[in-house]
């Protein structure tokens, strides 16, 4: 019918039909191409017209639109919801906590964990982890915060925290029956806003209720994952008005089937899903080096801690130092490390010198002579930090661990430092 009301309208056009019959694409072609567009231009002309009150296009007119916008949000949410940055009076580097060993608050790039944050300690058995989250508990007592350890493995040496550092008497303790209870513990000590540091001892430890009441082999697909998944939700939402730093260690396992891509070193994974690796801020992966002896004896061993996340400064720093048994981090043998490398320490032979006198004989009576004279060691500290913490410029952008692809093993480094 549309092809015969063409045709007849355009019988007395013979130079119309002529052209449209002589064009590559035909009559109907031209034709329908012809209508179409004058559709399109119509519609276009329809959708430029404006459905609603015209945009501001002056500076004058925004700042009007902004404010108006501010005023609604803050009257249906309250007056602290949303505020500008320039506004605010409070410091904007984030406060942080000294961790207990200064080359790993060097290596943080900020002199240590950040305040309201969560913080994962992770790596293998007997690596030093429970020993770092206790160093920092010990230095946030220094700082007059009160500190609580979940210690869900059943297993805090009392008199090992103590000879650390840590005011036993004033350490909260609690050991719960079932990961809820663990979480809840943690939530109503961070919504108090009472805690500076709290720490769960450990993430692989968490048993969820289900599994406790449960009998032995059945099965709970991720039903520790999905747990951790809904607490972080919850404890991130409150962590940042408490200024309560969250440590959680974690231990690693084998990824089943999972070699790597040459077939070499089995994957490793941490416990309790992937929820910790994204609300973690900083995340540490402590491992164990070469023991320390002391003639015959072995008396301690070396430790490298690597960051594998750090959302306060570039990550993948690495800090090494010496744990002690029954002792815990020789902070005396990093100074002098520290000291010496700045050359605020002169080194002779076997003789240590301070502002150009003698003081030890052998690298023992210097760490003694620094653990017995805490005024030269706090003066030594001091000039260390300032120096290498001022000398540090703050990131770009915010890294993380997903923005930055590690393609390096710790084989790889402790090869290349051996």
């Amino acid at each position: 019918m549309i092809l015969r009301r063409k045709l007849v309208s355009l019988l007395g056009k013979p130079r119309v039909l002529h052209d449209a019959w002589k064009r590559p694409e035909g009559f109907l072609a031209s034709s329908y191409f012809a209508t179409d567009s004058k559709k399109a231009k119509r519609r276009g002309n329809q959708s430029s017209a404006p459905d609603g009150p015209s945009a501001p296009r002056t500076v004058d007119e925004k700042e009007v639109a902004l404010q108006a916008a501010l005023n609604n949000i803050r009257s249906k949410f309250g007056k602290e919801t949303i505020i500008r940055l320039g506004d605010m009076t409070s410091p904007r580097q984030v406060p942080v906590i000294p961790t207990g060993s200064l080359a790993l608050d060097i290596a943080l790039g900020v002199g240590g964990l950040p305040k309201g944050r969560v913080v994962e300690i992770y790596g293998a058995e007997a690596t030093g982890k429970t020993t770092l989250a206790l160093h920092v508990i010990a230095e946030a007592q220094k700082l007059g915060g009160r500190c609580v350890f979940l210690d869900v493995e059943h297993a805090l040496d009392i008199t090992f925290a103590e000879a650390i550092g840590v005011r036993v008497d004033e350490l909260y303790v609690s050991q719960p029956d079932n990961a809820e209870q663990t979480l809840d513990i943690a939530d109503e000590f961070i919504r108090s806003c009472s805690a500076a540091v709290v720490v769960i001892d450990s993430v692989a430890a968490l048993a969820p209720k289900a599994e406790l009441e449960g009998s032995m082999g059945d099965a709970h697909m991720a039903l520790q994952a999905r747990l951790m998944s809904q607490a972080l939700r919850k404890l991130t939402h409150s962590l940042s008005r408490s200024q309560t730093i969250l440590i959680f260690i974690n231990q690693v396992r084998h990824k089943l089937g999972g070699f790597g891509a040459f077939g070499g070193t089995p994957i490793e994974v941490t416990a309790g899903g992937n929820a910790l690796k994204f609300y973690a801020s900083v995340r540490l992966n402590i491992r164990k080096r070469e023991v320390v002896k002391r003639g015959e004896e072995t008396v301690g061993f070396h430790v490298i801690v690597k960051i594998a996340k750090n959302k306060l400064a570039p990550p993948f720093k690495t800090a090494e130092f010496e744990i002690e048994f029954g002792k815990g981090i020789s902070q005396a043998g990093e100074i002098l490390d520290f000291g010496i490398q700045m050359g605020l320490i002169g080194k002779s032979g076997a003789w240590f010198s301070y502002n150009g006198d003698h003081f030890a004989h052998g690298r023992e009576n210097a760490k003694k002579f620094l653990k017995e004279n805490e005024g030269v060691a706090q003066e030594l500290v001091t000039v260390i930090r300032e120096e290498f913490l001022l000398s540090q410029k703050p990131p770009a952008e915010d890294p993380g661990e997903d923005s930055f692809e590690d393609t390096d093993t710790f084989e790889d480094e402790m090869a290349a430092k051996a």
